[in-house]
């Protein structure tokens, strides 16, 4: 399968270079600068991230060029193109001032490969405090802003392509047909990764993987695991076996109509009934991780007893998508722990069960494009994400079912309203936090002293960032007066404006 690597120094954006290399129906791999992969026939060019380190800093990241440079197509971005400029003769300084956010092109060589089709005065996103100076030897000039002169350079007789700027950026007006410039005409991409190709090549390599083997996963009603359980499903038949776990924590009604759902596509799911359990294992934590880590705990140990009783299971089935790979293997190491997550292929020891990951290539997005191909509904495919915790970090503070049951409610409020209002699809994902706080109300003739709830919307791409909703007024209106007349327990609503970042989606 063709293939453009991409050579992550450690931007924010390198996720997005993959994104848009994907939608174009080209396969490709971000690798870190420190582990990058022999090159193979495969490897049709080369795409160099940004970084939010400076090429003038001692210690900061770089690779051998020469291994790349002249030998296959490459395009280095921002950070990407500063490194080339050194490298080979050019000169890199501090910028007089942090050059970040839009500029316009005011020359752009339009007989150049990756220029094809761009028109003067596009658009483009810059982010980036170090600028280059002189152009290597061999490079011409190809574009530049009223800031920055040397905004792009091709260097002579050779595919080798930079840009100081983030094509990958939807702010980057012409940045798609800069990239399918790159990855489609410079490169020879056939633009055959299309979601009816991975279907077809991953039941393959299924099939021949697990043979007549059984396979037991644990299914959470979001988009990732029931993609993944249809697809191993269409490979192994009755030999996969389905747990759906009622935690006690799941929006409601949702334990019914997901098993409902599931039963529907032909899936052989159990569902168990927990909730007791887990109520048991939170009593009295309070902390967010604490209680992230008994919901785990319990988790794996309900699933444990339930594969138990499975005879002749050799493997467990995992929705992992490809942003949980690339964290873990990131350029410096997994993340700093904003929050406890599952790991990738995270099985305790005594489990002795192998792991097969049919979406550990694949971005959310990407996904849903496969659910579609699999004839998923789409109430299954649109699904907004929702923690693996469940509703145990939406209440803030102690866990007791009372407390579930009003967070429920107002939740399917919330929820039921979006879908009505034609609302629920432009928005990433949704719900309600029960907060640590009472407030005076009055209702009727009486004071009240009663419980407050955010709601909170957000819309984003892929979850890395997200800005809040603005959702309309007299809707958000309509909803508080809902939740305040039917949810007893409840006597304000506030509504959260933070975006991510600084804020998280979540609270907890």
């Amino acid at each position: 399968m063709q293939e453009i690597l991409i050579i992550d120094f450690g931007s924010q954006y390198t996720q997005l270079i993959a994104r848009r290399v994907r939608e174009l129906n080209v396969y490709c791999e971000i690798h870190p600068f420190n582990k990058i992969p022999a090159l193979t026939e495969n490897i049709k060019g080369v795409i160099l991230s940004g970084s939010p380190s400076s090429v003038m800093e001692e210690g900061s990241p770089t690779i051998n060029l020469s291994l790349l440079k002249g030998k296959l197509p490459l395009l280095g971005v921002c950070f990407g193109a500063q490194l080339m400029a050194k490298e080979f003769g050019g000169s890199v300084e501090k910028s007089d001032s942090r050059e970040y956010g839009r500029a316009r092109l005011v020359s752009v060589d339009s007989n150049d490969k990756l220029f094809l089709g761009i028109p003067a005065h596009s658009q483009v996103w810059m982010s980036h405090g170090d600028t280059v100076m002189r152009l290597p030897e061999g490079a011409r000039l190809t574009a530049s802003t009223e800031s920055v002169t040397n905004a792009a350079f091709t260097f002579d007789d050779e595919e080798t392509y930079c840009i100081q700027f983030h094509p990958e950026v939807t702010h980057s007006e012409d940045g798609k047909r800069m990239l399918e410039n790159f990855v489609v005409g410079i490169c020879g991409c056939d633009q055959s990764y299309t979601p009816e190709s991975f279907v077809e090549s991953t039941v393959a390599e299924l099939k021949e993987m697990l043979g007549q083997d059984k396979v037991v996963m644990g299914l959470s009603g979001g988009v990732d695991s029931s993609v993944a359980a249809l697809l191993i499903h269409k490979a192994i038949g009755a030999n996969l076996y389905c747990i759906f776990v009622d935690n006690g924590l799941l929006r409601k009604n949702e334990f019914t109509q997901v098993l409902d759902s599931y039963k529907g596509l032909g899936l052989n799911v159990k569902g168990v009934d927990a909730k007791a359990r887990f109520y048991t294992a939170l009593e009295g934590l309070t902390d967010p991780e604490d209680k992230r880590k008994a919901i785990g705990k319990t988790f794996i140990e309900v699933f444990d007893d339930e594969a138990h009783q499975l005879e002749g299971v050799k493997w467990l089935g995992q929705g992992t998508i490809y942003p949980d790979i690339i964290e873990s293997v990131s350029v410096k190491g997994p993340s700093v722990t904003i929050k406890s997550h599952h790991n990738v292929g995270g099985l305790p020891d005594y489990m002795k069960l192998k792991v097969v990951e049919p979406l550990k290539l694949l971005f959310k997005d990407g996904v849903r494009q496969v659910g579609r191909s699999l004839n998923m509904p789409d109430h299954l495919i649109s699904r907004h994400p929702f923690p693996g915790p469940g509703l145990g970090i939406r209440i803030l503070g102690d866990i007791t079912p009372e407390k579930v049951a009003i967070l429920q409610n107002v939740d399917a409020i919330f929820i039921d309203s979006l879908r009505e209002k034609g609302l629920y699809n432009s928005i990433w994902q949704a719900g309600a936090i029960l907060l640590p706080v009472q407030s005076v109300g009055v209702m009727g003739d009486e004071r009240t002293y009663e419980n407050v709830v955010a709601l909170r919307a957000v819309t984003s791409v892929d979850g890395m960032t997200a800005d809040w909703a603005h959702l309309p007024y007299d809707f958000l209106g309509e909803v508080s007066n809902q939740i305040i007349n039917k949810v007893r327990g409840v006597n304000r609503v506030v509504y959260d404006i933070s975006s991510k970042p600084p804020a998280t989606i979540e609270w907890e």
